[in-house]
């Protein structure tokens, strides 16, 4: 249970389901021992995620958080290095807040919440601009039973709780529909240098 010669960092609370207990960054070999929750699968099938989960935690690049009930895994948080195929790549002290998932049998505990404080209590984050795009075609709009808008601000909103503030950018992928987003928090050790570069790089032309 140890990432990059870290300690995992590790909290619990009671909510009116039961006790959480909210840790990471997990291993991969941790996961592949706890139970997985059949709702999570937003993204695939849950034995797959629960695959794909393993494999981000033992990547170089990815931190894995996750909510577990008892031996149950609930809910995760995943960061990682942004896509090689993106803009993003070209800024070293870059990383990206991948996915958040919460079971629906869990929803409006939250525990989503509960997982990014602890994520961002890790010192690496002090050194990191953290970003997140938000797709509105990856929203899971009918299982929270809200419409387009109401759940970008709930995203927003949860994001928000961590230290994101939405930024603009030319990317033709967050501009490719107006209720995508691009958030981003700027750890605290990050130099005024490797701000500009983002500055930069939010806006630079497609050609570059």
């Amino acid at each position: 249970m140890i990432k990059d010669g870290r300690d995992i960092g590790r909290t619990q609370f009671h909510c009116e389901k039961g006790p959480i207990v909210i840790e990471g960054p997990v291993t991969g070999e941790y996961v592949s021992g706890l139970e997985f929750d059949e709702r999570l699968n937003n993204f695939r099938v849950a034995r797959k995620q629960k695959d794909c989960l393993c494999e981000i935690a033992d990547s170089p690049d990815g931190l894995l958080y996750i909510a577990r009930h008892f031996n149950t895994i609930i809910g995760y948080v995943t960061f990682h290095d942004p896509d090689p195929l993106t803009r993003w790549v070209k800024h070293p002290k870059i990383l990206e807040l991948g996915a958040v998932e919460v079971s629906p049998s869990w929803r409006g505990q939250k525990i989503a919440r509960h997982m990014l404080r602890l994520a961002f209590a890790n010192p690496l984050m002090r050194e990191r601009i953290v970003i997140t795009m938000e797709y509105c075609w990856h929203w899971d709009l009918e299982g929270c039973g809200m419409n387009l808008w109401n759940y970008q601000k709930m995203l927003t909103s949860l994001f928000g709780s961590a230290g994101l503030m939405k930024v603009s950018t030319n990317d033709p992928e967050i501009t490719e529909h107006p209720a995508n987003v691009l958030m981003a928090r700027i750890g605290e050790d990050v130099s005024q240098e490797m701000i500009d570069l983002f500055d930069m790089i939010r806006f630079e032309s497609e050609s570059c």
